[in-house]
């Protein structure tokens, strides 16, 4: 269950630092007539994650009769949801210093088109994030079938992720928003490394990928499954006692080299000279922001 509240947690607080930068730009640029329009594109956005987090347990569950068809399919949206993460974690880390004065600028030009630009850039800001979720938490709950634990976990993460973004935007709340996503990106790359392990086995299940009798390793002796510090690590990494071998390769396989390439130290750009322009009149970042990334402030 800490997965799925960890993934709640990470994607439901890039989604509120979203729109506490959307709601924050307009009540500074005394627009607040527009954010109507941004908790529309907000609403709807939320509602559509939900009918696809919907629909992907519908087609496992009721569209799909054979078991070797859940199977590839559970192995497919596994897959999916581990690029999805990949590409999440190395995006925030990046774009975190510059995303909220892009999307200042972009909400400037939503601002002078219309209402209904307003409310799609809002939607376009908040549905990445939502569809994200939904992937990322069937595959990290799949085996948990009839089991709320992990949609409670899930619910909890994301509550609590609205609550830190209410607090920050009050600024009753400061936190290192870069060690933030550094630590959680860490840990959902291990993850997404479990989730990939159970890809793997489905591909084997399936028929796709051969091996499936084939372990790398039995430590079920040492590693009792009945055990909370056995479920616990099954539940949070998919680290089990007996893998096959392809699950053992794929988890390692990706979990080391992302993990080193994500915790290497990013490249420092050289200071900008005298003539270089740093800070645009539509409002880009300061070198002093860096440490918040994108944390908006009431005016």
């Amino acid at each position: 269950m800490f997965a799925t509240y960890l993934i709640g947690l990470r994607e439901g607080l890039e989604a509120t630092l979203v729109v506490s930068i959307l709601v924050a730009f307009l009540v500074k640029s005394q627009r607040r007539d527009r954010l109507p329009q941004v908790w529309a594109g907000v609403g709807l956005a939320v509602a559509l994650s939900v009918l696809f987090g919907w629909l992907i347990e519908y087609t496992s569950t009721s569209l799909l009769s054979r078991s070797e068809d859940r199977e590839l399919f559970e192995a497919i949206t596994s897959v999916a949801a581990v690029v999805f993460v990949t590409w999440m974690i190395f995006w925030m880390r990046r774009a975190a210093r510059t995303i909220a004065g892009e999307l200042r600028g972009k909400l400037t030009e939503a601002l002078a088109v219309g209402s209904l630009a307003v409310a799609g850039m809002a939607f376009l800001a908040v549905i990445r994030e939502g569809l994200e979720t939904a992937l990322i938490f069937y595959s990290a709950a799949q085996g948990a079938a009839g089991d709320s634990g992990p949609l409670l976990a899930l619910i909890g993460g994301i509550g609590t992720a609205v609550v830190l973004g209410v607090l920050l935007y009050a600024s009753a709340l400061r936190i290192n928003l870069s060690k933030f996503f550094t630590w959680t990106g860490a840990l959902l790359i291990l993850v997404a490394a479990g989730i990939l392990k159970y890809g793997v086995h489905d591909f084997q299940e399936a028929g796709v990928l051969p091996g499936l009798n084939n372990l790398a390793f039995d430590i079920t002796s040492t590693l009792d499954p009945s055990t909370w510090y056995a479920a616990l690590l099954a539940g949070m990494f998919n680290v089990t006692p007996a893998p096959t071998v392809l699950e053992t390769i794929a988890w390692v396989a990706y979990a080391v080299p992302v993990l080193l390439l994500f915790l290497r130290p990013a490249r420092r750009k050289p200071a900008p000279t005298a003539t270089t322009t740093t800070v645009t009149e539509r409002g880009a970042d300061t070198g002093a922001e860096a440490e918040a990334a994108s944390t908006p402030q009431r005016a």
